[in-house]
């Protein structure tokens, strides 16, 4: 298992944008599938993107066209740009990398607020 921390998290007004960031300790990404997830209070939690080792990128219908999830491998780094952000977005995001046990990040609380 490895410790993901995410970063980038914050308040910001509909409309507005916001790019996380997962960082991990060692170089996984580039051999494990990475996703974003979110929980929003009194929600399950939720697949918001996901990126595969050959780059392959799938989202949530939710945010299709407002979110880009990439990845520098040199970096150890998986983003997640949010844009266009709608006050439903708020939620805790959470970085995942398919390693053998699961690694998540701590998570990052998004608000979208007016």
């Amino acid at each position: 298992q490895v410790q993901l921390v995410e970063s980038g998290g914050g308040l910001v007004q509909p409309g507005g944008s916001l790019r996380l960031s997962c960082a991990a300790p060692r170089s996984i990404f580039s051999i494990n599938a990475t996703s974003w997830y979110r929980r929003a209070p009194g929600k399950e939690r939720e697949l918001v993107a996901s990126i595969t080792v050959v780059g392959r990128t799938n989202y949530a219908d939710s945010v299709k066209g407002r979110f880009t999830i990439s990845r520098d491998n040199a970096k150890n780094m998986v983003y997640l740009q949010m844009n266009t952000l709608k006050p439903e977005d708020t939620a805790v995001y959470y970085c995942y990398a398919a390693t053998l046990r699961g690694s998540w990040g701590q998570g990052t609380q998004v608000t979208v607020s007016s």
